[in-house]
């Protein structure tokens, strides 16, 4: 049995929509309304009574900006609510994947980050994901950390919905181009850690393969303005991108500068087929050319 949790938000849902394809697994989704990961005793209710053998941990605190003033917040989720999870699968023998970001390596290196690379967080979201990733690994050492980026769906709050409504509405949107990382098109992630699941109830590979910290996010680089200006483009709205410096648009919370991810270690470990970004944009926009 494999337990969603967060199910109610973008990479979730897509664990759900997934589901279908695996008649074999059973699959209990479940968003904070139904299991609040941030109860203990919830927590461990749950696992007492559905016995899960896999968690998938999609719950998250992701406004980052709005974390810079709800620390405690973003923290009880992002951090407590893992230990919980961790800890009820460390007590029930269940294997947990748990998603990180991007945003964990905030530097100015240049080249796509690895896994072993120095981390530095900047602001109250990257520091939580990654004390996350610490309690979870620290209480479980088996489980698979997974620091994706730039996330999304078709459905849900996230970049390209937002692009095209502005793009639809104004025509013109000013887009900061000197942040540099790839957009991760949420169902490829979770097609990808299906298929890892997969390779381990099948006796591919074995559990303990599985530990530690992954990067996975689409093939290709990009700015935020090449992304607003390929979502237009793709979508076919008449609308024009314009580039701007992140000076001219400040935030509360400091994006990372450069976050591209080195993916060859999870790709070579799990033989996985990882799409261009522009290729799963247009699976996302223009799903029917692609049925």
């Amino acid at each position: 049995m494999i337990l969603v949790t967060g199910a109610n938000g973008q990479l979730g849902r897509c664990f759900r929509q997934l589901a279908e394809k695996y008649p074999e697994w059973t699959f209990f989704a479940e968003g904070s309304d139904t299991l609040d990961i941030t109860d203990e005793t919830a927590v461990e209710a749950y696992f007492s009574g559905h016995k899960p053998g896999w968690v998938v941990n999609c719950a998250a605190y992701t406004a980052v900006d709005k974390a810079e003033s709800e620390a405690e917040k973003a923290a009880l989720i992002n951090v407590t609510g893992v230990q919980h999870l961790a800890r009820a699968c460390a007590r029930h023998g269940a294997l947990l994947i748990h998603f990180s970001s991007d945003y964990v390596y905030h530097g100015n290196q240049g080249t796509a980050f690895s896994e072993t690379d120095p981390v530095s967080p900047a602001g109250v979201y990257a520091r939580t994901k990654l004390a996350g990733e610490k309690a979870a690994l620290e209480i479980l050492p088996g489980t698979m950390i997974i620091r994706t980026s730039w996330v999304y769906a078709r459905e849900g709050h996230n970049f390209v919905n937002t692009m095209l409504r502005l793009g639809r509405e104004r025509g013109h949107v000013r887009v900061v181009a000197d942040q540099i990382g790839t957009p991760t098109y949420a169902p490829d992630l979770a097609t990808a850690v299906l298929e890892i699941i997969g390779q381990v109830e099948n006796g591919i590979k074995k559990p303990e393969e599985l530990a530690g910290t992954w990067n996975y996010s689409s093939e290709g680089v990009a700015s935020w303005y090449d992304f607003a200006h390929a979502i237009f483009e793709t979508a076919g709205v008449q609308a024009v991108a314009e580039p701007i410096e992140s000076s001219e648009y400040p935030t509360p919370a400091k994006r990372p500068p450069f976050s591209v991810l080195n993916k060859s270690r999870i790709r070579k470990q799990f033989g996985l087929h990882i799409p261009h970004w522009r290729d799963s944009l247009k699976v996302c926009l223009l799903p029917e050319s692609h049925t």
